[in-house]
């Protein structure tokens, strides 16, 4: 199927940032349509959509919607989540730096179907550049009365303010997001109270990433089961994909959901760099549970397709393989990152994540012990489900999926004291 670019078709357009120029395109007609819609009837457009979260999670944004209780006298929110800090993932910076107005048209489109009259954009620390990019998006919408008491002339008000974090991992996940953005230290909360309920400011909250908003606008300008149509069953749509690793052409590619990751991979990416074999791919971010060669032969790239995978398409950070590439230093690599961002609220997580690091760097220095790698495989279950949040799974899976895929060059490294990579196949055999 043809790709139909909905998110990238601006990439590089300097011209796109300005409000001006995005009206001559036909932007905010979305917006004007949905308030001739009732809310409800806006909101069941992208429950009809198929449109699921593509921070990670995969939960129907509709839906989602629906969870905020009807008639409360609290105020309710508009969370965008803009954190963006899941290694292998780059494709919201993006969106904010090349087509900030169609973001906002989506929160404009969201928060008249919910009710909402407050939104909060929290964005990576990081992003210096696509911050300052956004807030003049912003600033504009405001003296030309796209935002402000009344959104493009309507009886409606929005404001929107953008929170700048200051680069914490666990400030992506929902409730430590919220956390910080009241100003408090970003440990997750329990759940339930889920955020639809109890979210910013204790008032009911929805909370979505940025790619997954900015779609809205096009579903409402050409219907629901239009956009299902373009990608696949439960999961409409395209999808912004970041390609990286051993690859001729990393990037971001906007590509139909479903779509292969042969497609992604060798069409797109131009194949393997310098000709070599792929070996294995991460297809949702550092968190997802590797995949080989074989299982991507032929899989699709989509949250279902991945899942009875045994892994999970995530936030869409694709990253590639080669022959060459040692999994026991690859595994170190993410165990350190996922070390170094444990919030420290769990104790499974806090003393886990540093456990499976020590272990690995002393396999790695050559000092690997018998019995190791079924440790670190006994100590990733244990973290498994038994803290706050998933960042103790997101660094337990990797650990897990990474022996389970590749544990003959653990074996090897625990005996031999280096990696099997690049030693003649009778060494890596002893």
């Amino acid at each position: 199927m043809p790709v139909t670019k909905l998110l990238s078709v601006n990439f590089g357009n300097e011209e796109a940032r300005k409000l001006d120029w995005y009206r001559e395109q036909g932007g905010y007609q979305a917006a004007m349509k949905a308030f001739d819609m009732k809310p409800e009837d806006v909101t069941q457009e992208v429950i009809d959509s198929n449109l699921r979260g593509l921070g990670g999670a995969g939960f129907p944004t509709g839906r989602k919607w629906t969870f905020v209780p009807k008639g409360t006298d609290k105020p309710k929110y508009l969370v965008i989540n803009a954190d963006e800090s899941e290694p292998g993932t780059f494709k919201d910076k993006y969106i904010m730096s090349w087509d900030p107005h169609r973001l906002i048209e989506g929160m404009i489109i969201t928060s008249w179907a919910v009710g909402i009259h407050a939104a909060y954009i929290y964005i990576r620390g990081e992003f210096v550049r696509p911050y300052e990019i956004l807030q003049a998006a912003v600033d504009e919408a405001y003296e030309k009365g796209v935002l402000g008491p009344k959104v493009l002339g309507k009886d409606f008000g929005l404001d929107v303010y953008i929170h700048r974090g200051a680069g914490a991992y666990i400030c992506g996940e929902e409730t430590g997001l919220l956390e910080s953005l009241e100003g408090k230290k970003g440990w997750p909360r329990l759940k339930p109270p889920f955020p639809a309920v109890v979210g910013a400011f204790g008032c009911p909250t929805v909370l979505n990433n940025v790619e997954t908003i900015a779609h809205v606008p096009a579903i409402i300008e050409n219907g629901g089961r239009w956009f299902a149509d373009l990608g696949c069953e439960r999961n409409g749509g395209t999808r912004l994909f970041c390609l990286s690793g051993c690859v001729e052409k990393p990037g971001v590619y906007e590509m139909n959901v479903g779509s292969s990751f042969k497609e992604l991979i060798y069409d797109l990416g131009g194949g393997i760099a310098g000709g070599k074999k792929l070996k294995a791919v991460v297809p949702g971010g550092s968190s997802a549970k590797i995949l080989t060669a074989q299982e991507v032969e032929d899989l699709a790239m989509d949250f279902d397709s991945c899942a009875k995978a045994g892994s999970m398409m995530g936030s869409g950070g694709v990253v590639v393989l080669d022959e060459e590439v040692c999994i026991v230093k690859a595994l170190q690599v993410v165990t350190s990152f996922y070390a170094h961002e444990s919030c420290g609220q769990c104790t499974p997580c806090r003393e886990g994540t540093g456990w499976l690091l020590q272990t690995l760097n002393r396999i790695v220095a050559g000092g690997g012990r018998p019995g190791d790698i079924d440790t670190m495989l006994s100590l990733s279950q244990n973290m498994q489900g038994t803290s706050i949040c998933a960042l103790s799974e997101a660094a337990a899976w990797p650990v897990e999926s990474y022996i389970l895929k590749f544990r003959e060059e653990f074996e090897h490294y625990v005996r031999q004291g280096r990696s099997m990579i690049g030693e003649p196949a009778v060494a890596a055999a002893g």
